[in-house]
């Protein structure tokens, strides 16, 4: 579907001679202009038809029956000029935040289900997060993601695609800790979750929408909670005696379980463990951190089904377009950076079909130095050339076709001379890998240069096929790109690399290279690369991964795959007694001298 509008903006003088050949590049690359400006009129006017609903109406649109825009939708008394009552569902919520006018509606009010989905996920919280994060985050996600569904359909929001795309891909990305033992790739893993979760409950489309949703989400954490409270007692609290009975019912199940539960646990020690393993740790130690979790995931719950409720309609915010610029203003500092981006291209090739013997003799350089001195820089410049690419389309000149094919043009060989420096920057941190191993840092920065790298190519594409879906698939590829480097074990992957840089260097006789301080840091995941080591630097790599395993023991839902793996694995083989601490140290001065 094109983004050229059928029509000339009439607020542009001359707009009407120019027609739709001459669509502005700010259009073409940030979906703005007056197909911006037409998208979101359409999100308050009332359709002519159902017909033109669905057809007018964006994907992720609130109901029209719940809006509160009366001025637009009709008169003061409910009844349409036009002649057809209007259902105005609930009033308009009254907010002080600055973004009043982009809520929606205020929210219809809680159902029994909803409540009840946030206190199992409150319930859940307190009972599974004591120990850690694994597969027990993915189980206290799916009450919360039900409590956001229920209060969805009560205020007449369907799912849509793009709802289920983000909701699916939070999903996958809490597998992640369930996965993977190492903290930092579970950390990325959580906040992206976080952000795929609140573009399922937002549905945004443009650059405000995918950008500015989570706010929606975090001010729902003050909100969440008092429209919860308030749909509470419109429940309970308008007629007690419905409250008591439940409350009474809950705590004789409550008695029940405990006293006739501990009766079967004293009568049976297999069926002791049994509910050893089963149920979580409530004892009366912990009560406090326990009513932490039990409020963080009430409130969490609550404000994911306010959120789903009367999402924040961040589409609706209008980014005015950058004043255009003559075309030689806007064109020359181009041009000069792109012959710029040439030369230094070209002595890339040079280099890379010439050999580093030659440019490491004239520079005195060492191979790694050489790599390590690039690397950053040439990240910098892709970074920097992002910027100057948005910039750029601000500023475009839009006076006709010309200046579209001249934008094009321009940007267009831009970002294909960028790619050159994408390449040339992961091929200088493969180089200083070599040298020195691999390491966190190093994979982190060289998977963002790979993910920057992607977006110039969404950035082309969106210059050929039009922007209006550029926002959604940068969203995706980040969050695929986290994901995929959560699921490759990164801890995993360097203690692999390393491994194999150490056997290699180990050959013919010579000295093998090999990190010991830096691998005895890795977490369980890199316990089958290092476990193929030979004794005793194998037991030295392993011995403080050992040891923390030995010290935690986790329950089953608090127990991640990776480190459920190295228990097996250090099982099978244990530690050699021969690995003492003097033997270790040993190695390690041994390795560093090397």
């Amino acid at each position: 579907m094109s983004d050229t509008p059928s029509e000339a903006d009439p607020r542009k003088p001359g707009a009407g001679d120019r027609g739709s050949a001459d669509q502005s590049a700010g259009e073409r690359f940030e979906g703005g202009g007056a197909a911006s400006r037409e998208r979101s009129a359409a999100l308050t006017k009332k359709p002519a038809s159902d017909a033109d609903a669905d057809a007018d109406e964006p994907e992720d649109a609130v109901p029209a029956s719940y809006s509160g825009d009366a001025s637009s939708k009709g008169g003061a008394d409910g009844h349409d000029p036009d002649g057809e009552d209007v259902d105005w569902g609930y009033p308009v919520a009254e907010s002080a935040w600055w973004f009043a006018d982009l809520q929606a509606r205020a929210p219809a009010p809680v159902r029994p289900a909803t409540l009840w989905a946030t206190l199992a996920t409150g319930v859940l919280s307190m009972l599974l997060l004591t120990d850690g994060l694994a597969l027990n985050l993915l189980l206290v996600a799916i009450p919360a993601a039900l409590a956001a569904y229920f209060a969805a359909q009560a205020a007449g929001r369907a799912p849509r695609r793009w709802t289920l795309v983000w909701g699916v891909g939070g999903f996958a990305l809490l597998t992640v800790p369930a996965l993977r033992d190492a903290d930092w790739p579970t950390f990325l893993a959580v906040v992206a979750a976080v952000a795929a979760g609140s573009l399922a409950l937002h549905g945004g489309r443009t650059w405000t929408g995918v950008l500015f949703g989570p706010i929606g989400l975090y001010t729902s954490v003050l909100t969440g909670p008092v429209w919860g409270w308030r749909g509470l007692r419109e429940r309970f609290g308008g007629a007690r005696g419905n409250l008591g009975p439940v409350l009474r019912a809950l705590a004789v199940a409550a008695v029940l379980l405990l006293v006739f539960g501990a009766l079967f646990a004293g009568a049976d020690a297999a069926f002791a463990d049994l509910l050893g393993g089963l149920i979580p740790d409530a004892s009366v130690s912990g009560g406090p951190w326990h009513l932490v979790l039990l409020v963080l995931g009430l409130v969490g719950a609550l404000a994911a089904a306010h959120t789903a409720a009367a999402p924040v309609q961040w589409d609706r915010v209008e980014v005015p377009p950058g004043r255009e610029r003559g075309r030689v203003e806007w064109a020359l500092p181009l041009i000069v950076l792109v012959v710029l981006f040439a030369a230094f291209n070209a002595v890339q090739l040079a280099v890379l079909f010439g050999g580093y013997d030659t440019v490491l003799e004239k520079t005195d350089q060492s191979y790694a130095e050489y790599a390590r001195q690039g690397f950053w820089q040439l990240l910098l410049v892709t970074l920097l050339t992002l910027f100057v690419i948005v910039f750029a389309l601000r500023w475009a000149p839009r006076d006709g076709a010309r200046d579209w094919t001249l934008v094009r043009a321009v940007l267009g060989t831009l970002c294909v001379l960028t790619l050159v420096v994408v390449a040339s920057a992961v091929r200088r941190m493969d180089m200083y890998v070599e040298a020195y191993g691999l390491t966190r840092l190093r994979i982190s920065v060289v998977a963002v240069e790979l993910w920057l790298g992607l977006v110039i190519v969404l950035i082309m594409a969106a210059g050929v096929w039009g922007a209006r879906w550029l926002p959604r698939a940068v969203m995706v590829s980040a969050a695929a790109g986290v994901l995929a480097f959560g699921l490759v074990s990164p801890d995993g992957l360097v203690a692999e690399r390393n491994v194999e840089r150490y056997e290699a260097t180990s050959k013919d006789g010579e000295e093998g290279k090999f990190d010991v301080d830096y691998a005895r840091g890795l977490s369980a995941d890199a316990v089958p690369a290092l476990d193929k080591l030979e004794e005793p630097l194998r037991s030295c790599a392993l011995e403080p991964i050992a040891r923390e395993l030995k010290k935690e023991n986790k329950p089953w839902y608090a127990t991640s795959w990776g480190e459920a793996r190295a228990r097996g694995i250090l099982e099978d083989r244990p530690l050699s007694a021969e690995a003492d601490w003097n033997e270790c140290l040993r190695l390690r001065d041994e390795f560093q001298y090397r």
